[in-house]
């Protein structure tokens, strides 16, 4: 589109989270009139810590907020898979470090939230904006909140997360899949970690129906420690005491094991984990998705912020050199759909058939079973800790 066109052109973002933040940022750089719409009254993000890949940062240093990302996070060298007790089953090098000529940085989920909306402009954001319906008009939409505002833009982003309501009333009522496992998530001290916090790599330790990821934070003098289970409760946000998650991790180093008995539990995240099949259709021809309202992904491949980011990125090339916004929307599912489609299967693939039936006995694999009703998380419609 000519510099002009994009000039002009209104863009309204439904979510404040990673993919409406990114989307905002890339867009605003068009020259085009951007707002982002999120329902909570404050934007707070929980969990803990996630790897940043070079493909990312190669994008925030085209935004020019490299500085303000890399500021909050630590440059990782390689990643190092490990068995429950400690013995090395892999080591590698992070992907795309040579091609982009960056590292992987780990960051916490909040100060990257934090970092992301810092760089938008004063009065982009406006909290308190419950979507309730959208409307695709041609060449507007229409959305309406539960405020009672209502707006039209020439371009409407859904960003809105794994609940979508874009997604639901406009490209299909893609429900949440329950995977069968749980995530518990909290940060600690590195005094805390018993001496595993030695460099800026990520630790995945494997265990039958359990993995611990060990995600160093040493800007903060912090480790992420996430522990993922299987377990067939697809409670949204499960009440699990201390015994139960000593017990996913029985058997393990004995340094995990104190890390994990010494855990305050009012501080641990705890989380059934689920994604969704993938959509076939992620545009109108002005209405697009984002992020996980396109996309939502399981954690083991630890995409989900990333896909997000590079979703932005995609959008925005692809306003720029195409003709039209339509051309646009169909240029971008083209080059991001097969990406994420494949990401979404593999990220499916977390575990052995033996462990999957040691819980669900004579089930099918768990990525089939659909999420019952959920309590609305409390956490901004636009992010799930599911990365």
């Amino acid at each position: 589109m000519q510099p002009s066109d994009l000039k002009n052109l209104t863009i309204a973002i439904v979510g404040a989270g990673y993919a409406g933040a990114a989307a905002a940022k890339a867009l605003s750089l068009l020259g085009a009139t951007v707002d982002v719409y999120e329902q909570a009254s404050a934007v707070r993000e929980v969990g803990a810590g996630i790897g940043l890949r070079p493909s990312t940062m190669d994008r925030f240093r085209q935004w020019g907020v490299f500085d303000a990302i890399a500021g909050v996070s630590s440059p990782s060298d390689y990643f190092e898979i490990l068995t429950a007790g400690s013995d090395p089953i892999a080591k590698e090098e992070w992907p795309e470090i040579a091609t982009y000529g960056e590292k992987t940085h780990l960051i916490h989920r909040c100060d990257f939230i934090e970092a992301l909306l810092g760089v938008l402009p004063e009065g982009m954001v406006h909290l308190g904006h419950k979507l309730e319906s959208v409307e695709d008009e041609g060449d507007r939409a229409r959305l309406t909140f539960a405020n009672g505002r209502s707006v039209t833009a020439d371009l409407v982003v859904g960003a809105d997360g794994i609940k979508s309501v874009v997604r639901a009333q406009l490209f299909g009522d893609n429900q949440p899949v329950f995977s069968g496992e749980h995530a518990y998530r909290a940060v600690i001290s590195v005094d805390d970690a018993h001496g595993l916090a030695v460099d800026d790599n990520l630790r995945m330790y494997i265990g039958r129906g359990t993995k611990v990821y060990f995600l160093p934070l040493r800007h903060r003098d912090q480790v992420s420690f996430d522990v993922t289970a299987l377990c067939p409760d697809p409670t949204w946000a499960p009440k699990v005491t201390k015994d139960d998650l000593l017990g996913t991790v029985e058997g393990f180093d004995p340094r995990i094991v104190d890390i994990t008995r010494n855990l305050d539990m009012d501080a641990v995240n705890c989380r059934a984990v689920y994604d969704i099949d993938p959509v076939d259709t992620w545009h109108s021809d002005s209405v697009v998705l984002v992020g996980d309202a396109a996309h939502s992904m399981l954690h083991h491949q630890g995409q989900g912020a990333n896909s997000a980011i590079l979703d932005a990125g995609a959008l925005a090339d692809s306003l720029r050199e195409a003709g039209s916004v339509k051309e646009a929307l169909a240029r971008y599912q083209a080059t991001r759909k097969p990406v994420t489609d494949e990401l979404q299967r593999i990220s499916r693939q977390g575990w052995t058939e033996d462990e999957i039936n040691d819980v669900f006995p004579g089930q099918k694999p768990t990525s089939q079973q659909p999420a019952s009703e959920q309590p609305a998380s409390e956490q901004p419609a636009s992010e799930q800790p599911q990365d």
